[in-house]
């Protein structure tokens, strides 16, 4: 099942609100946990990686917390969620070991590494402007017969 995880969730989340407060000044990662019902802990380690990164800011002191590093209509949801978990991929035909044993007589490598493009491709078109304005992201997807 091809799912994100939590923290890639969170990290969106957090994004997201992000941009609908940009120019507010930061928030901190237990004002967001709260918001969202999210443990601040959890929260933390999410905007310290996208904060890592260069997705986030992160500001110190008493006035202190996280903004956005660029501007919203610049972050996509695949950079989001390649921050938090890594490479976007649904087979492991291809790892950092090299290609699997069944390379050469898979049948369906091709098929599923256009699948894959496809959703790179459309995750790489959703920016957290869009996330945060509510476009409807289904009009990206295009299906071919």
């Amino acid at each position: 099942m091809l799912k994100l995880s939590k923290k890639a969730d969170y990290g969106l989340i957090a994004l997201k609100h992000l941009a609908l407060h940009d120019g507010e000044g930061t928030a901190s990662a237990s004002d967001i946990a709260e918001i969202y019902g999210i443990s601040a802990p959890l929260m933390a380690k999410v905007l310290q990686r996208l904060a890592r990164k260069g997705l986030l800011r992160a500001r110190h002191g008493s006035t202190g917390g996280y903004e956005l590093a660029r501007k919203p209509s610049q972050i996509t949801a695949l950079e989001a969620i390649s921050a938090i978990d890594g490479p976007v991929v649904i087979t492991s035909c291809e790892t950092q070991h090299g290609v699997c044993d069944h390379s050469e007589r898979c049948t369906v490598r091709e098929p599923l590494r256009k699948v894959n493009d496809g959703i790179l491709q459309v995750l790489s078109a959703v920016t957290i402007t869009s996330l945060a304005e509510g476009s409807d992201a289904a009009g990206l997807v295009e299906l071919r017969g």
